[in-house]
């Protein structure tokens, strides 16, 4: 049984909990019956109960940023602890005080974890923010998430010419009207007191990347992420004294999951790539040089790895991990095949931490995302009916409410429609549709919005992409339904392709013939368009408006009803007619 706050101090009952998983490594039938989130009590701050408390005297390291050209900087845990109370300090002279929202537009820098840190020892609420946002967005950022600050690098500050406002300007290095955040660490200051924070005020404030709709403002609390990224530790199989490296941006979600939250719930040592244009053989130096013991990269980063040299092994790699995007069994393959490692999957959203995922020791299919990790009460709900599914079967991917899920927002800001409908009937609805088998592997089948029919068939877009990116010539793919006056639709490829293949008919007749071999023939893709794909700012390919294009083209109000010859159809080829 896990200690609460009522046996032990709140740094221990944290430990406890910690500890537990840790030494439950490798059973996860066991954590997932056992393990329960710890009580934390009346109040809590994760940056002075949790970071401080491991970090004080503590001479290891703490974060390692690598630059391109091979230089790194290294903190150790007591370093980052005293710099993280100089920003705090600094912000608070300036006037940031408790609940106040922190715009934090940083890159992979030193700045970045002191800055989380000390907004969060403020009681002060983050507000992180991709770096690639524009003047539109940060108007609608700043002004949606009630921004009391903004904290930017100094080449950034140009940005915020066309952002008007009442908003303290903090930048990272010297800017005309900007107080400069390297003053901080100029000053000698004492530790920071905890700023008295409780479990539900709020601690972060983050924008989806938007794929189907407008961003959406979501809300987390000083427990939600802190607390509820401890079945992230487990998932991700970090253990103390780890050297963790994930591919990610910041100002996304991702990034405070792997890059901030769950390596140091660990103690072990966050190691960040900072590149500007990603090469498969740099990261692959870096990854065994720096004796990298567990690595996370997104699916579209594991498939230029495997396209890339292999031979020289994985280094000191125990865990490797795919986030972000369903993985396919092919890249999953490769892996196995060339450096005996099992590449995991895993699920999870902004809204949420991880929520089911393929823990080390556990039972594993190849494109499976796993099963619901400890302490999270992930169900299928039957779209239709609304009911919980039990064993074998397909529904949408919800938490239990009456759980009282631990590792859940407290809901959308500014949109009671839209939280309502999230949080119906009894349920927090993910939107995602996945498949149990009777093992109870969990597989990814698509969004709610992108699953569609195909002559009364349930067309899984994800299965048929899948399939897809095994072709030589495609580097990505996205499959929409097109209107088809026989069949009502018809599975359709939008495809990007590999740098050195033409857009030419023998192409699509090659994507389109490797298709048919390798799917059902109610799966079978029937046109191909060679197309630039429309992504969302953090790089999600945006379905709906392939979607709503399609209409577009039976409706006649594009410009070029008939298709430039970018879309072939199976009928354009004898072979593949029928």
């Amino acid at each position: 049984m896990t200690p609460t706050s009522a046996d032990l101090p709140t740094t221990a009952a944290y430990r406890a909990a910690r500890d537990q998983l840790v030494a439950l490594h490798g059973d996860p039938e066991r954590a997932r019956e056992e393990f329960r989130y710890p009580d934390v009590g009346g109040r809590f701050n994760w940056a002075v109960d949790w970071f401080d408390a491991i970090a004080r005297g503590n001479d290891r390291p703490a974060l390692v940023v690598v630059e391109e050209d091979g230089s790194d900087v290294t903190l150790t845990f007591d370093e980052v602890a005293t710099r993280s109370d100089q920003v705090a300090a600094r912000l608070a002279h300036l006037g940031i005080g408790r609940g106040d929202s922190v715009m934090v537009m940083l890159g992979n820098q030193v700045e970045l974890w002191d800055t989380m840190l000390g907004v969060m020892k403020l009681g002060a609420v983050i507000m992180p923010t991709t770096t690639a946002a524009g003047p539109s967005d940060l108007r609608d950022r700043l002004e949606r998430g009630g921004a009391r600050a903004v904290i930017v690098n100094a080449a950034e500050v140009d940005k915020f010419d066309e952002v008007p406002g009442d908003y303290l300007r903090v930048s990272v290095g010297e800017a005309a009207g900007w107080e400069d955040l390297r003053a901080a660490y100029r000053e000698h200051v004492e530790p920071v007191e905890h700023p008295g924070t409780a479990p539900q005020d709020r601690l972060l404030l983050y924008f989806t990347s938007g794929t189907t709709n407008k961003p959406k403002l979501v809300e987390h609390t000083q427990v939600s992420y802190p607390v509820g990224h401890l079945s992230t530790t487990y998932w991700l199989g970090l253990r103390p004294g780890d050297v963790h490296l994930n591919i990610s941006s910041p100002g996304w979600a991702k990034h405070a999951w792997s890059c901030f939250f769950a390596p140091w719930i660990a103690e072990a040592t966050i190691l960040v790539y900072n590149y500007a244009r990603f090469d498969p053989a740099a990261l692959l130096r870096v990854i065994r040089s720096h004796e990298v013991t567990t690595f996370c990269a997104p699916p579209t980063v594991w498939r230029m790895l495997i396209n890339a040299d292999l031979s020289g092994g994985p280094g000191l790699l125990r865990e490797v991990i795919g986030a972000g995007e369903p993985l396919n069994p092919e890249v999953i393959s490769q892996v196995q095949r060339q450096w005996g490692l099992t590449l995991r999957d895993g699920y999870g959203q902004t809204e949420t931490t991880a929520q089911i995922g393929n823990c080390p020791g556990g039972r594993f299919k190849p494109g499976s995302m796993g099963m619901p990790l400890p302490g999270v009460p992930s169900v299928l709900v039957e779209v239709e009916s609304g009911q919980v599914v039990d064993g074998p079967g397909e529904g949408e991917i919800c938490l239990d409410l009456s759980a009282f899920p631990v590792a859940l927002m407290t809901g959308y800001q500014g949109d009671e429609a839209r939280n309502d409908e999230a949080m119906a009937g009894g349920f927090y609805h993910t939107g995602d549709v996945a498949e149990r088998d009777a093992s109870g592997l969990i597989t990814y089948v698509g969004r709610t919005d992108d699953v569609f029919k195909a002559s009364d068939y349930k067309i899984s877009p994800f299965e048929l992409e899948s399939v897809l990116i095994e072709h030589p010539a495609v580097a990505e793919a996205a499959v929409v339904p097109a209107p088809d006056e026989l069949r009502l639709a018809v599975p359709k490829a939008y495809i990007a392709l590999v740098d050195g293949h033409e857009p030419t008919a023998e192409t699509a007749r090659s994507i389109l013939a490797h298709a048919r071999e390798h799917l059902q023939p109610w799966q079978r893709v029937r046109r191909v368009e060679f197309y630039e794909l429309p992504k969302t700012i953090s790089g999600k390919i945006r379905r709906v408006e392939l979607r709503a294009r399609e209409e577009e083209l039976v409706g006649g109000s594009e410009v070029a009803v008939e298709p430039a010859r970018r879309e072939w159809r199976d009928s354009d080829f004898t072979e593949l007619r029928g």
